[in-house]
């Protein structure tokens, strides 16, 4: 590795360029569906170089403020070095000043104090909103089955809390409450009105899927699906404009709320991280130094992303965590601290809203009273091969869906596939009174500990014999029930269809994928949790049994197999670990039950990893060809940066400036009409080649249409340096014009016999965007990202056109 000598990585000072090929034409095709408006790529913004002094001085070449240089345009990769130097430079120009007046010393107290006050309203801000969705989806959902005669707004439950007609048996049967068909035809009883409430529940499906799509499409394309993999991809520097503005956040929110109630296998958990990274990015806008470095407000979107989390599961910890080890590409410990205390936070507010009612921060909080013993540490790691198995599954079902999608005419019918898919989710799932439930109350019924006090139809252990009446109950103290077991009762009525939900993930419309894995993993648990019940319960003299399972005892949880289930499934899919066994684990906030948990998310992820290292996430980011370089992956090729490297040998000569000797004319045809680089080595001279800078496009153009319309005397003859001095000309020569200020004079440069494995871990830990390759100091090619992920699909097998963005 060549360059100046600082320590790290035998390194010095080092700018990065343009994640865009500096050898692909500009336009560069772009993605189907919401991103055909962006159709074309263009070179990132870079505001200024790096000076011989040191990292951070950004030099103007034209001693004023040229409008810019400093941004970047859409579909680009920020340069994560210069970014961190301004911010230096930023704060140490504001210490220095603060010892020189109070109102300098205050300034920088406001300024030190911003990021967490930026905390703070990011955290109260999506609380509001997450609250405000969980009420509205609950109102409408109940909306499907009627209406409240002393208020329209409010939901079935709230509407029979001051009713005293309830009973234990039924509590949400009250006179305030009545059905469609009541309404319509007056009796709620018979075939007709069976049929009116069965009409009247797809007709609220459709209406609201129809709405979801229909705003998606018109207001704001990027409302669509989960939003995680673009999360993703964002927080390791790629600029995505619009992703997070205002109306995506207006329409996902109204959208999400019609989605979920539309009755759709679907969850609000994944849209949530993305509606509070909007928040986050529309409040940064309020405070300086995150409005003007994107490093900083990547640094605020990933404490966002944890503030998603602790609102969607209620789960301050495990959002920290999530954020940490899923989504966040740079994660500092102070943005650990503040990540925590915004996910703090959020928490309160959404407490203090109390969307549930059950003083609770989400809808499936449970109590387990029986402790696990060791025998069940077997059954629980079948769940953990059952959660691998069916996330793999999931994973390629998903993928090969949305690529079909993408490649047939399906996809230019979005709102006919989505009413489609609606009507036929809710032609099936009315009958069934589980299937039509949310997945959240669904996997709340699942988790249940069937105490005495709980009327769940799931608790049904009052059956009768095999040699009793049909309707002749039992005491309550009978133990459990015979032939008739709850098995059978749960696939008879039936609640074991496993809705597939490949479909909807991502969809047209906002959509998650954590509450429908979650609940295909809470069923398979409670089946086996309900089998491993009455194995004890019929052979509690077995050898395993004896001991600790007396007869009549409850010495197994069903609920605790469908906690553990859920875990598993959701770990399968997304190959999360620790923070999915902190979200499971506050659901009941006891610590005997991380074991199982941890057992059988570990298996998940094993067996999930036998068939694919990539989780959901990553698998859609690379479906859509993102510019991003997971860190999870290892790269275990022997190639060369000369392998790698651009230009090839059957490819053009490498174009490069050179530091004098080319006119405003000649550059500008290089650079407008002769290539389509987005960036351009500066070179000694065409025949040594010896590298002194590195100059972005978009740079170029910018300052030199700047210096026409500024400085007198610069016309197409002018000649352009990028030297400390101009050189000596004519008298009546018209006056040079100097670019050495837009010019990066430390670009990071590897030899052409650096390993492969090597440039790539300093690409992923550096957030390098391209660099040079030389040989005993002359230049020989460039490396951008581009090039590395097309490499590494070579090597995968996979098509290295797939890459469509830079």
């Amino acid at each position: 590795i060549t360059g100046k000598r600082n320590g790290l990585l035998g390194l010095k000072s080092y700018s990065l360029s343009d994640s865009l090929s500096l050898f692909c034409p500009a336009p560069c095709p772009s993605l189907p569906g919401a991103y055909d408006e962006y159709s074309s790529c263009s070179g990132s913004s870079r505001a200024a170089g790096m000076n011989g002094n040191g990292p951070g001085n950004l030099v103007d070449p034209l001693e004023d403020p040229v409008p810019g240089l400093g941004t970047y345009e859409d579909f680009n990769t920020i340069d994560w070095v210069r970014e961190k130097s301004k911010d230096r430079d930023r704060h140490r120009e504001i210490t220095n000043k603060s010892r020189q007046s109070t109102v300098a010393l205050l300034h920088s107290v406001s300024d030190a104090f911003s990021g967490w006050l930026l905390m703070l309203l990011v955290g109260l801000m999506s609380g509001a909103l997450a609250g405000g969705i969980d009420i509205a989806a609950h109102w409408l959902t109940d909306m499907k089955d009627g209406v409240c005669l002393i208020g329209f707004w409010f939901n079935h439950e709230h509407c029979c809390w001051t009713s005293n007609e309830t009973t234990f048996q039924e509590r949400d049967r009250c006179p305030q409450w009545q059905s469609w068909a009541e309404l319509i035809t007056g009796t709620s009883e018979g075939a007709f009105a069976y049929i009116v409430n069965y009409v009247m529940y797809i007709f609220w499906a459709l209406l609201f899927s129809f709405l979801a799509v229909i705003l998606v499409r018109a207001f704001a394309p990027y409302a669509c699906g989960s939003g995680i993999p673009e999360i993703k991809t964002i927080l390791s520097g790629f600029i995505i404009r619009g992703y997070l503005g205002k109306w995506t956040l207006i329409i996902k929110t109204i959208t999400l709320v019609l989605a979920v109630s539309s009755g759709l296998s679907l969850g609000k958990e994944g849209p949530l991280v993305h509606v509070a990274c909007c928040c986050a990015n529309i409040l940064c806008h309020l405070f300086t130094k995150y409005r003007k470095n994107e490093a900083k407000r990547r640094e605020v979107l990933s404490a966002a992303a944890a503030v998603g989390v602790s609102v969607a599961f209620g789960a301050p910890i495990g959002g920290v965590l999530f954020s940490l080890e899923e989504v966040s590409y740079y994660f500092p410990l102070k943005t650990l601290w503040r990540s925590f205390f915004a996910a703090l936070v959020a928490a309160f507010t959404l407490r203090s809203i109390n969307p549930f009612g059950n003083s609770r921060l989400v809808l499936f909080y449970v109590e387990f009273h029986a402790p696990w013993h060791l025998v069940e540490l077997g059954p629980f790691i079948l769940l953990g091969i059952f959660g691998g198995l069916w996330g793999a599954l999931f994973i390629r079902a998903n993928i090969a869906w949305c690529r079909r999608r993408k490649s047939t005419r399906l996809g230019h019918y979005p709102v006919i596939e989505v009413l489609v898919v609606a009507a036929l989710t809710a032609v099936i799932a009315y009958p069934n009174s589980y299937t039509r439930m949310s997945g959240a109350e669904l996997i709340s019924e699942l988790f249940n500990d069937c105490s005495l006090l709980d009327s769940s139809q799931l608790c049904g252990y009052k059956q009768v014999s095999c040699a009793e009446e049909p309707g002749e109950l039992k005491p309550i103290d009978y133990p459990y029930w015979c032939e008739c077991k709850q098995t059978l009762c749960l696939i008879r009525k039936p609640v074991c269809p496993i809705r597939n939900h490949s479909v909807y993930y991502p969809s047209r419309f906002p959509s998650g994928l954590f509450i429908p894995s979650m609940a295909v993993g809470a069923i398979a648990g409670r089946l086996l949790g309900v089998g491993m019940e009455q194995l004890a319960y019929y052979n509690h003299d077995w050898f395993i049994f004896k001991g600790w399972c007396s007869p009549g005892a409850d010495c197994i949880t069903p609920g605790l197999y469908a906690m553990v289930g859920a875990a598993a499934c959701l770990g399968g899919v997304t190959r999360m670990t620790v923070s999915l066994v902190v979200h499971h684990v506050r659901a009941d906030w006891r610590l005997e039950y991380i074991v199982p948990l941890m057992a059988a998310t570990m298996t998940s992820k094993w067996v999930a990893d036998a068939f694919g290292r990539e989780g959901i996430y990553e698998a859609h980011i690379r479906l859509n060809g993102y510019p991003f370089l997971e860190p999870k992956e290892e790269f275990e090729h022997s190639s060369l940066a000369v392998d790698v490297m651009r230009p090839r040998r059957s490819d053009p000569a490498l174009a490069v400036l050179t530091q004098e000797g080319m006119t405003v004319g000649e550059v500008e045809v290089r650079i407008q009409k002769s290539t389509h680089y987005s960036g351009f080595p500066v070179v000694v001279s065409q025949e040594s080649q010896r590298l002194v800078g590195f100059v972005l496009r978009r740079d170029l153009l910018i300052s030199i249409d700047n210096a026409r319309k500024r400085q007198e005397g610069v016309v197409s003859a002018s000649q352009v340096v990028f030297t400390e001095h101009a050189p000596a000309q004519a008298a009546e020569a018209p006056p040079p014009l100097r670019l050495r200020g837009i010019m990066d004079l430390s670009p990071f440069t590897v030899t052409d016999h650096t390993p492969m494995d090597i440039t790539v871990d300093i690409f992923r830990k550096l957030g390098l965007r391209q660099c040079l390759v030389t040989h005993n100091g002359r230049l020989l090619g460039i490396i951008t990202k581009k090039d590395i992920l097309k490499h590494m699909a070579q090597i995968a097998n996979r098509d290295p056109d797939s890459i469509l963005f830079n």
